[in-house]
């Protein structure tokens, strides 16, 4: 590439934030009173969400909503701004808003808010609808699913249109799938009037939670922070073979903190990153496949995660910390094999990092690391310990004293950050011919780090809710952005304080204005997905879809997983992440995890979950639709469809993940026991993922011979998995006779769980058979361990019956019924452990590196003698 092409500007800033804007936050910028409403609306929205998730309301008792009410004013704010914010058609004015727009903007808003203005009289009416009720009920339907096409696209309007269709015409529908159907009163009830479709639990969580964790990442982003985690990647992974490549990686996962889309991640750190790429020798398709792959993982990443996230919450029925957790391990292998994969494509073509200003020796760089590591264990143990004397001494008033020393803090590092050059924002096309310093660099905006390490001691330690933890999260961020470049004029004698206040003022306004643009996709997401939703509980189709899904896997666990995926990915390619999994979650997650115990396999409810909203975020950068990847293609002037191609097989090792982690739990870091067994699962996934992303990249030292491929993908699959060769060896459980039941029970350690396999009659008549598992609690004598898990059984001679089962209990939970047979029980065998089978897998792996190293020997050129 000659030096003009180089220089040559990518893209035009002013398309790429248009392709933003389409897809988040409203292409349209009207001037005048329109364009005054459009600034006031959105930032009243975020004042009003951050009202409500304060304690103030409680405080001065007043403003007081109950979740319905709340929900109500939500979808009325996202639905105003989705008729005024978006145009209807691509040939639809931006510049005003026609009179139609307002006519349909206030009448969604209307209908929206209705539930909060006639909530008294709704309640004293409940299930008797007036005919201004359905009028009202209608038109909220047909204007939220215009909404949902002018702010997504109409693949979410088809869904829930298809979806309404079967409501109605259940009687006309094949077989199969057909139901009695439902009257429009009955229907428009249920999906309106009441929290069981549209103002459901999605919409639910979109008020509480997502919302202010969308404001929180865009106020982050409007201090700068995005501009600061580009930096600091580049400072220090810049100067490695194809470095550019790899900072992209990283940068993407840091800004994926702030960002809960994968458009707004490519062009926010693409803009930088693919031209940088593209200039150390990346073609344009692969460094737009990188920004695609590393910035829909972003999403994946604790502890800000896409808002489908925060739905889990709801509807497993665990806390936000337990989905961090579980989310953590794939999160962060993915990440490191991404990262890994660039490395292998430097290799390839023999790529070199940038030069640094000041070189640093190998010695120097090992003491610095570890220098900081100790650093931050030391102040971490300080900050724990110190606030647990803080509130054993102090009581109730240690949250002023701990408010008192995080400001000081934040003045201290902001003091600190100003002896340092402030970070501007690079010219994307600029030579860049070394690379800043890492020390400055990294200490010019610690005080970025405060808020997010706030929300996590919230969520981790305190174990506050989502929303209060992300409120208090929100509140200090607003105090930074709004007086952080005021106080660096002070601290660098600037003067000029006012200018720089204002400055401050204006961004904080900005932000909260862009935080709610950014959720009006996201609010009319989850409310048409509540469509969707209330089809399900008024129609039963769940049940449908069961039978449906065993006829066509034949009850085959890993047909059943792969027909998931490619729901998840087709539905992808026209939804959004959050609808894509509500409308998956809601139809097959219940199915997976029924089939799975019919078939002998346990599946926790949050693997099933995780499954679906891995692959409905790998649908974004899917092709022929994948928007992430039409950004980054846009800015590296490749082929869209290519450079998706790429950035899918990039991905393909987060698309295993899910397989994985259904048939091996401890991926998900649940069944770890002590700290051994969870470094072991670690490092092993992390080998695993290494090995396996060699394999897809046909490259480890030299270019792999097939049997060297074919070796890597068994040793990544025994490293991943290892019960699958032991189980073959020692089987896991050992049978028992089911006369033993009390016995066995009693036997049990405490906390243990009982295997049960049981067949009976459904209420409906079906007949099932299934694998159960009980949590049987303390010790004790077996039949009140049985009782405590919900059952009581009778035995008739070599047969074993449930006579009862206690509503609420877990074995209500598991559908077991009265008058089942207990066929058989499983004890966990006394086997050894199946990690025995890393050994094999770590001496092949030793024999490839082997083989490759000396064929690299070979092939590399013998320096000539002087």
């Amino acid at each position: 590439m000659s030096a003009e092409n180089t220089r040559k500007p990518i893209v035009d800033e002013d398309s790429l934030q248009d392709l933003v804007a389409q897809a988040d936050t409203g292409a349209r910028q009207p001037g005048g009173f329109a364009g005054r409403l459009l600034v006031a609306v959105p930032l009243t929205w975020s004042l009003f969400q951050l009202w409500y998730a304060s304690p103030l309301p409680f405080i001065f008792r007043f403003g007081v909503l109950n979740d319905t009410e709340a929900r109500a004013i939500h979808l009325a704010f996202a639905l105003f701004l989705a008729f005024t914010a978006y145009p209807a058609l691509k040939r639809s004015p931006r510049d005003r808003i026609p009179i139609q727009d307002w006519v349909f903007a206030l009448a969604g808003a209307f209908s929206a808010g209705y539930i909060f203005l006639f909530y008294s009289e709704l309640a004293d009416r409940a299930g008797a609808p007036t005919g201004f009720d359905l009028v009202v009920a209608v038109s909220g339907m047909i204007l939220l699913l215009e909404a949902t096409r002018r702010a997504l696209g109409p693949p979410l309007m088809v869904v829930a249109g298809v979806f309404l269709l079967y409501t109605f015409g259940g009687p006309y529908m094949p077989d199969v799938i057909a139901h009695k159907g439902a009257s429009l009163t009955k229907a428009m009830s249920h999906q309106w009037l009441t929290t069981e479709g549209v103002f459901g639990v999605a919409l639910g969580v979109s008020t509480s939670f997502v919302f202010l964790f969308v404001l929180f990442g865009a106020l982050l982003e409007k201090a700068g922070a995005g501009n600061y985690f580009i930096k600091v990647a580049f400072s220090l992974l810049g100067h490695l073979r194809g470095g550019p490549a790899k900072a992209a990686v990283v940068s993407s996962a840091m800004t994926g903190l702030i960002s809960g889309s994968s458009i707004a991640n490519v062009v926010t750190t693409g803009t930088f990153t693919i031209p940088l790429m593209k200039r150390v020798g990346f073609p344009a398709y692969k460094a737009g496949a990188v920004e695609v792959a590393s910035s829909t993982n972003g999403q994946l990443t604790p502890p800000i995660m896409g808002a489908a996230a925060f739905l889990m919450v709801e509807y497993v029925g665990i806390s936000y910390l337990e989905v961090i957790k579980h989310a953590f391990l794939p999160a962060i292998i993915s990440y490191i094999a991404l990262v890994y994969i660039v490395h292998l494509e430097s290799l390839k073509a023999g790529m070199e990092g940038l030069p640094r200003r000041h070189r640093r020796t190998l010695v120097q760089s090992l003491l610095g690391f570890l220098t900081v590591f100790i650093g931050l264990m030391a102040l971490t143990a300080v900050v724990y310990y110190g606030i647990g004397w803080l509130k054993d001494v102090f009581g109730e008033a240690s949250i002023w004293i701990i408010s008192v020393l995080a400001l000081a803090a934040y003045v201290g590092l902001v003091w600190h950050a100003a002896k340092y050059p402030e970070l501007e924002v690079d010219d994307p096309n600029a030579e860049i011919l070394e690379l800043p310093d890492p020390g400055p660099t990294v200490k010019s905006g610690l005080y970025f780090l405060l808020p997010v390490v706030v929300l996590v001691w919230c969520l981790t330690v305190e174990r506050f809710s989502p929303g209060l933890s992300a409120f208090y999260a929100t509140l200090f961020m607003i105090l930074i952005v709004a007086t952080h470049r005021p106080l660096q004029s002070f601290f660098r004698g600037r003067g000029r304080l006012a200018a720089a206040a204002r400055q401050g003022f204006d961004d904080l306004v900005q932000g909260l204005i862009i935080g709610a643009r950014n959720m009006i996709g996201i609010g009319v997401a989850t409310a048409a997905a509540g469509i969707v939703v209330g089809t399900v509980t008024l129609t039963g189709i769940g049940l449908v879809m069961t039978e449906f899904v065993e006829f066509i896997s034949g009850g085959n666990i890993m047909l059943m997983l792969l027909f998931t995926a490619v729901i998840s990915l087709l539905l992808g390619m026209g939804l959004p992440t959050t609808a894509n999994y509500i409308v998956v979650s809601t139809l097959m997650a219940p199915v997976i995890v029924t089939l799975g115990a019919e078939n002998g396999l346990l599946v926790p409810l949050i693997a099933v979950h995780m499954f679906v909203f891995y692959f409905g975020i790998l649908a974004d950068d899917t092709p022929p639709v994948g928007l992430a990847a039409f950004a980054a293609s846009a800015i590296a002037q490749s082929d869209p469809i290519r450079t998706g191609l790429q950035g899918f097989s990039y991905d393909i090792r987060t698309a295993i993940l899910p397989f994985l982690f259904i048939f091996n739990t401890e991926l998900l870091l649940i069944g770890i026991e002590g700290w051994f067994h969870l470094l072991l699962t670690i490092a092993s996934a992390v080998v695993a993922m290494l090995v396996f992303a060699a394999a897809t990249q046909r490259f480890m030292l030299v270019k792999n011979r097939l049997w060297e491929t074919l070796a890597l993908l068994l040793i990544s699959f025994t490293l991943f998995r290892p019960g699958f060769w032991w189980d073959m060896i020692y089987p896991p459980m050992i049978e028992v006779e089911p006369t033993r039941i009390e016995a066995v029970a009693a036997s049990m350690p405490a906390g243990g769980k009982l295997y049960l396999s049981v067949a009976g009659e459904t209420i409906d008549g079906d007949f099932v058979s299934k694998l159960v598992q009980l949590p049987l609690g303390p010790a004790g004598p077996g039949a009140e361990r049985l009782a405590r898990a919900g059952i009581e059984v009778r035995i008739e001679g070599d047969q074993v019956f449930v006579d009862n089962v206690v509503f609420g209990s877990p074995a209500a939970e598991a559908r077991v019924d009265f008058d089942w047979e207990v066929l058989g029980l499983q004890e966990p065998a006394d086997i050894p452990p199946k990690q025995i089978m890393y050994l094999p897998a770590i001496i092949l792996l030793g024999l490839v590196v082997v083989s490759q190293r000396s064929r690299r020997a070979r092939l590399q050129p013998v320096p000539a003698a002087e």
